[in-house]
């Protein structure tokens, strides 16, 4: 076999992913704190102000990078919940449900701080904009999700239930993403292209990567330690975990 899928093969094992996500978790949130410590110090000591929104705009390096993780953790989400319900791994059922509560909060921090940045920009702090309206939906999936797996009491049922309602709702992303095309929209379009020019200024841009990058590592760390912790409560009373308590200080 190759080492690559022998590897995956055993890091389905439950005590195997508890290892892993036990030697990964701190690094993951060490190296996300050290990129988002540069990349809030650039935003707010080296980037100069937006010649319109002046200091503002400084929030944009929090909202943004908050919403793209929101759409990327639910689109895990799906992915996670659609490998469960086909091949019922339930490492991915875990995983599934562990993205919920971390990809709620990042709506959550989204649509908070988009509130604030459209209160100077809008003259209000809401409005029914098509990107602002789907995120909310976004926002209600997650808690659907979360609170269909609480409901049931069977585990691998209510995993199952849930992944299926996240495979659904993936349909909201494209819908989000393209809202400010299809529609009318208050909200500003694209700024930042992965590909071809962006429309905001190169001097602006670092920090913003810097934030980027380091959500993706809390995200990890974050989804490592809730996973581990549904792991451990799905596994009590198994011997290895017996073993590791007995070993805990």
């Amino acid at each position: 076999m190759n080492p690559v899928v022998r590897w995956f093969h055993q890091l389905g094992s439950p005590p195997c992913f508890d290892r892993f996500a036990a030697r990964w978790a701190p690094w993951a949130y060490a190296l996300a704190l050290l990129t988002m410590g540069i990349g809030l110090y650039g935003a707010l000591f080296v980037v100069p102000a937006d010649y319109q929104q002046g200091d503002s705009f400084r929030i944009l390096y929090i909202h943004v990078p908050s919403a793209w993780m929101s759409m990327a953790m639910f689109a895990l989400m799906a992915l996670y919940g659609a490998i469960a319900l086909v091949w019922r791994i339930k490492l991915c059922e875990i995983l599934a449900m562990a993205c919920a509560p971390i990809g709620a909060a990042f709506t959550v921090i989204t649509l908070a701080t988009g509130s604030i940045w459209g209160k100077p920009m809008w003259g209000t702090w809401w409005d029914w904009d098509p990107r602002l309206t789907s995120q909310l939906v976004l926002l209600f999936l997650y808690f659907g999700v979360i609170g269909l797996y609480a409901a049931i009491e069977d585990r691998r049922s209510a995993a199952r239930a849930a992944s299926l309602l996240a495979v659904v709702g993936v349909v909201m992303l494209p819908i989000i993403r393209y809202s400010v095309v299809w529609w009318n929209s208050l909200h500003q379009g694209q700024t930042i292209r992965v590909f071809g020019e962006s429309s905001m200024d190169a001097s602006m841009i670092p920090p913003l990567l810097w934030m980027i990058v380091g959500t993706k590592f809390w995200a990890i760390g974050s989804l490592l330690v809730r996973a581990r912790a549904d792991n451990l409560a799905r596994e009590a009373g198994k011997d290895w975990v017996r073993k590791l308590a007995g070993a805990a200080p």
